[in-house]
Formats: C-alpha cells, structure tokens, sequence
C-alpha cells in the first residue's frame, strides 16, 4: 500500500475516526496515507495535535508508533461497534505513556482555553493526545452514530453529527454521489 499525492480525508467529525481513516481504498487499491515520520508529523499538524516541541525520534520511530496506535484503534472500534468485548492493552500502552498537563491559555479579551503540554520524549508520548482521544471515543463515544460510510467499496468511518443522524456516506462528495449515480443508472436501465 502506498500512498498517493493525496492528503488522508478528514471527513470523520472525531480525530480517532480521522485517524483510522488514513488507510482508504483510492482508485480501487487499499492506500496507506503515512509512509514515513513525515507524513504522521503533518497529519499531527493538520489535525492541530502535534505540539511544539516534539522529538527527534529514530527513523521510523514515529510511523511505527502511529501504525500501531491506529490499528490498536481501529480493532477497539470494530469491536465496540460489534458490541464485542475488546483488548485495550495496547490502547492502554499509549496512554501510559502520556507524560502531559493541561495548561490554561488566555490570549487577549478572548475566553481562556486548555491546552495539553508536555514531553515528547518518545513517538507514544507524542501522539498521546490522540490516544486519549480515542480512549474518550470509546469510552463516553455513542456507538449508535459511528458508522463506517454505506458505500460496498469505501472503508472511512465517520461519526454522524448531523442533526438528523441519518448521515450514510463518509462524503456526499465522493460515495453518494457514486451511489446516487449507480441507481440512476439502474433506473434508465428498467432494474
């Protein structure tokens, strides 16, 4: 699986979702969007979760952390979308890990707001935010409105903010137009 030009698709409403999604079926081939510490680094960065300060890690150090962080996720979402008992061990390993602190930051006349600091010591200590994230999802998370996008051939999973709660697709963009135009023509077809 390689990854294209393409950034990952930040469709999901909820950065654990976003972060499972970073593996998505483009073209018809299965796409891993991180192939290196940099590309976990700007995914942080775009996802405003990397932080000043982080690490110099080993080559590879990095992705490797995030690679299994995401699969630790996704298997724990599968499960408690299931509603199945899941392993959170290696979740858990993550959140050991986080060495942080919130920290009230008040800027101008505007409400303060809480920011987590901390070491970045190791690539786990780094994406510690994110596992807590995640923890959260699946802890306080209402299952009910996560949903992996309707489409046969689209893996991304989403968490359906709408007002309805009827959200299908992960983009009406992409799948739902796909949709809509596959019955489209299946009705001038006579189906």
């Amino acid at each position: 699986m390689s990854a294209p030009t393409l950034e990952p698709f930040v469709i999901a409403d909820h950065p654990a979702l976003d972060m499972i999604n970073t593996v998505a079926v483009v073209d018809g081939q299965l796409v891993d969007f991180w192939q290196s510490d940099a590309d976990v680094l700007a995914w942080l960065e775009r996802m405003e979760l990397r932080r000043d300060g982080a690490g110099r890690f080993a080559k590879g150090a990095l992705l490797d952390a995030a690679r299994t962080l995401r699969e630790a996720v996704r298997e724990l979402v599968l499960k408690r979308k299931g509603g199945l008992r899941g392993d959170p061990a290696a979740l858990n390993r993550f959140l050991l890990q986080a060495a942080s602190h919130p920290r009230l930051v008040w800027e101008g006349v505007e409400a303060p707001h809480l920011e987590r600091v901390g070491e970045h010591a190791s690539p786990e200590q780094l994406l510690a935010p994110l596992s807590e994230l995640a923890a959260t999802l699946l802890a306080e998370g209402d299952f009910n409105l996560v949903r992996k996008c309707e489409h046969p051939d689209c893996v991304l999973w989403f968490y359906d903010r709408t007002k309805s709660h009827r959200r299908r697709w992960c983009s009406m963009a992409a799948c739902g137009n796909r949709h809509k135009v596959a019955e489209h023509r299946k009705r001038q077809r006579g189906e």
